[in-house]
């Protein structure tokens, strides 16, 4: 459409399932950044946390909340990407969808949309891959985010047996041979990206064609969670909101797939993470606007969630 040609700009796309290390990834690769880049959050949930998370380590963001960009909000994409370069005029684009979201449905928003070249950055948790994929929990989900991506970071290395990270790698080259695939811990990757930055990785261009080919269908990948947002009033007691959240990822209120919290604390701000059972908890650097608790996962009990915490608002 040239109506959208204005949108050019460098483009980086940062996908991965839940947990896999998408918002350490960014924060790394753009902290000490000179490049004027923003960095467009589709964050899970009402209450989005990934773009103060953003915020608290300097790097600017604007949020996308409550739904996804590959499927019901392609058109708010192309607009709100209008809106940045306008408002921003940023030399690199970086946009991290929610877990959920097909990095194809992202691509092809994109592509409609008239923007040049973009990079796909893929992040695996290696701890959990081939048990994930061998289940096929995630079905062609999965196999989109494998095949759309130009880089692949096989993440956690440190916490994962020599043989699962093999088996990691072997299963991705299976899917996706093109890809150039990196070891990495906390997902930190301090090689240059393409296109702006130049790693050459030889690539076609992953059309729809290429995609039916490879077996993976565009309309067909994004994963459907049922995702609780709730607002917290005032200061909350660390001990206990540790062990409501330990309670949570273990499955006392539903299959949860991914948590997050931002919360004030008697011992200061903290911030919390949970994925499929893995619980992590450590002080935020900084104050936070509004306590405030995501949950994404399947048959979740609301009430229940809601009588363990002091909340002011949910949806």
């Amino acid at each position: 459409m040239a109506e959208w040609g204005v949108l050019a700009v460098k483009t980086t796309i940062v996908c991965g399932l839940l947990g896999s290390g998408k918002t350490t990834f960014i924060r790394n690769r753009l902290q000490n950044s000179s490049e004027k880049t923003v960095v467009l959050v589709n964050d899970f949930g009402k209450a989005g946390i990934d773009g103060e998370i953003f915020s608290a380590g300097g790097i600017e963001s604007v949020e996308l909340p409550s739904g996804c960009v590959c499927c019901t909000l392609k058109f708010d994409l192309i607009t709100t990407i209008t809106k940045i370069l306008k408002e921003f005029s940023p030399e690199h684009l970086v946009i991290e969808p929610s877990g959920v979201a097909s990095p194809s449905g992202v691509l092809e928003a994109l592509e409609s949309a008239g923007v040049g070249a973009s990079t796909v950055v893929g992040i695996v948790d290696v701890t959990e891959f081939v048990e994930l994929y061998e289940s096929g929990m995630y079905g062609s989900f999965f196999e989109d985010q494998i095949v759309n991506s130009d880089v692949i970071l096989v993440n956690k290395t440190d916490i994962a047996e020599e043989t699962g990270i093999v088996e990691t790698i072997r299963l991705i080259e299976s899917r996706n041979p093109r890809a150039v695939l990196f070891r990495t811990v906390n997902a930190i990757l301090d090689l240059p990206l393409p296109p702006g930055e130049r790693i050459e990785v030889l690539r076609p261009a992953v059309t729809s064609a290429t995609r039916a080919v490879l077996g993976v269908r565009g309309t067909k990948t994004h994963f459907h969670f049922e995702t609780l947002s709730f607002k917290l009033n005032g200061d909350t007691k660390l001990a206990r909101f540790s062990r409501f959240f330990a309670d949570l990822a273990a499955g006392q209120f539903g299959t949860v797939a991914r948590a997050k919290a931002l919360i004030h604390t008697d011992q200061g701000p903290h911030r919390f993470d949970a994925v499929f059972g893995k619980v992590d908890s450590v002080p935020f650097e900084k104050e936070i606007a509004d306590s405030r608790l995501v949950v994404i996962g399947e048959k979740l009990d609301k009430k229940a969630i809601e009588k363990c915490l002091f909340v002011r608002e949910s949806r």
